[in-house]
Parts: C-alpha cells; sequence; structure tokens
C-alpha cells in the first residue's frame, strides 16, 4: 500500500480510494484492501494529515450492513449514486434512519456510530475521516450501556 504522488490516469473508487489531504493534496491508494496490516500501513502514510485527512471510495453492495462504525476525528459524507441506501445513526442512544435516493446525501457527524443497509443493488460515494474510526459488529442483541457500542438491529 502507498499514496501516489502523481497519478493523472483514471482511478476506479471501488478498489482504489484516493486519500484527501492537506495542502488540497489529492493521492490514489495503490494496493489497498480492507485488512489491519493495510489499514494500518494507510494511517502512517497520511499521519501527517491528521484529523484534515479523508478518504474518497466507492462501495458497491445490497442488504444489510454488518457493522457499526465511526469517525471520531470528523464527519462523514454519505452519497447515494445508485440504488437506494438508509443509514442508521446512534447519537448518545437516540437512533435516526435516513434514507437516500440517488443524488442525495447526508452527514454522519463526528463520533455518530452508523451503519448502511442498502435496499437492493446499491452504489455509495463515501468522504470519510479515517483517523481513529472504530468498527463493532452488529449483532442482535441491544447497546451496550457500558461502552455507548451500539450493536442492534432496529428495522
Amino acid at each position: 500500500m502507498r499514496l501516489l504522488n502523481d497519478e493523472h490516469d483514471a482511478v476506479d473508487l471501488r478498489t482504489t480510494p484516493v486519500h484527501l489531504g492537506l495542502g488540497s493534496r489529492a493521492k490514489p491508494i495503490e494496493g489497498f484492501a480492507w485488512n489491519p496490516e493495510v489499514l494500518r500501513a494507510y494511517g502512517a502514510a497520511a499521519a501527517a494529515d491528521g484529523a484534515e485527512g479523508r478518504m474518497v471510495m466507492i462501495f458497491d453492495g445490497d442488504g444489510p450492513g454488518d457493522h457499526w462504525e465511526r469517525h471520531p476525528a470528523g464527519d462523514e459524507l454519505v452519497v447515494c449514486l445508485s440504488g437506494s441506501v438508509t443509514v442508521i445513526r446512534d447519537m448518545d442512544g437516540v437512533r435516526d434512519h435516513v434514507r437516500l435516493r440517488p443524488g442525495e446525501a447526508t452527514v454522519n457527524p463526528a463520533g455518530a456510530w452508523h451503519v448502511v443497509d442498502m435496499a437492493g443493488p446499491t452504489s455509495i460515494l463515501t468522504i470519510t475521516a479515517g483517523l481513529g474510526t472504530d468498527h463493532h459488529p452488529r449483532t442482535d442483541t441491544h447497546p451496550s450501556e457500558h461502552t455507548g457500542t451500539p450493536d442492534a438491529d432496529t428495522r
């Protein structure tokens, strides 16, 4: 995994996210994958941007999300490109559901746990503050009062 400095060819945001950093720099992330080793390498490569760094990526899917996540370093923008998506947020134990159709977007506030459910084949674009992102598996139990971690499906 490495950040490319001078990439001018087309980039497929489904496989190669782009890191937006300080100085309005945009750098494709070559060799990105959702595994701990690559995520650590990305964190190290983007560390100088701190809380201002953002990752831009497209996700395709169908069905309920399998994990909750939150981004303590900053807000996340979720844009529906095709299909229909429901973003479920848990902010201090209060849940809200935002349904998005193509062209619509919502902002997940910094620190808010959220999960994305896609109704049929759907594509979303996300602009995410990656520093310090937390993940928690989605289960059938109620939210933990000890950690504030939402883990219930409230649909």
